[in-house]
């Protein structure tokens, strides 16, 4: 149906030591800067219908390096706040050495379909899945029904959004997300189809991007075996 370019952010100065969560004015930080200019380097030429970020600055910045490098520009960067990062509530902010301490770590790790973060602002893991698989499922339809079945869009999003996003794609039950890694300015690129949605990429870092684009059928027909939606036996060329 379409093709998603899930894009996380690049480095701020709290990636990695702090959990940011929905902390206000994080921006990019200098390494962050220099990976998103790449990324956006990598993507200039691919054909892309929209490009829609999370409401979170490190989110924008990124989306806004992306779409400055395209030979196409696209008009707006779109917002979908479904795509905002979890809800840590009362985790947000604080250092992550001290988090994996709290009894709650453990359900985050092992069972993180149980794990709903604490206080007012928290929410679960669940429902953040729910909310941005949601979206995507939106989006699709969006795209599909303005561009074309084929059309590419990007959306700029989080680490474990983007991990819940992609359990949902291979089919997984989210106790099985913290297997995924989704590393800063990271590429993970998922074909929707009418049957099921294929994985193309997962934490790319690096490499031709030509490839996402879907070929023409041939002599305008369908693929072997009965159309898009089918994977090929053998594994393909």
């Amino acid at each position: 149906m379409t093709t998603l370019l899930l894009v996380r952010h690049g480095l701020t100065a709290m990636t990695g030591p702090v959990l940011a969560g929905w902390t206000p004015g994080v921006h990019l930080d200098d390494r962050g800067r220099a990976q998103v200019r790449d990324l956006g380097a990598r993507l200039a030429g691919l054909p892309l219908r929209a490009i829609v970020s999370s409401p979170l600055d490190r989110c924008l910045e990124t989306a806004g390096a992306v779409s400055g490098a395209l030979a196409e520009p696209v008009e707006k960067i779109e917002v979908d706040e479904r795509f905002g990062e979890v809800r840590y509530g009362d985790w947000t902010g604080r250092p992550l050495a001290e988090l994996a301490k709290e009894p709650l770590w453990k359900v985050v790790q092992a069972h993180p379909s149980a794990a709903a973060f604490p206080g007012a602002e928290g929410e679960s893991l669940a429902a953040a899945q729910h909310r941005a698989v949601a979206a995507v499922r939106d989006w699709n339809a969006r795209i599909a029904a303005e561009h074309g079945p084929d059309a590419l869009y990007a959306v700029c999003s989080h680490g474990d959004i983007i991990k819940a996003i992609v359990a949902d794609a291979l089919g997984l039950h989210l106790d099985q997300f913290q297997r995924i890694q989704a590393d800063p300015a990271s590429l993970t690129v998922i074909r929707y189809t009418e049957l099921r949605p294929f994985v193309v990429r997962l934490n790319d870092s690096g490499g031709d991007v030509a490839g996402l684009v879907p070929p023409p059928a041939a002599d305008g027909g369908e693929s072997p075996g009965g159309g898009d939606s089918d994977a090929p036996v053998g594994g393909g060329a």
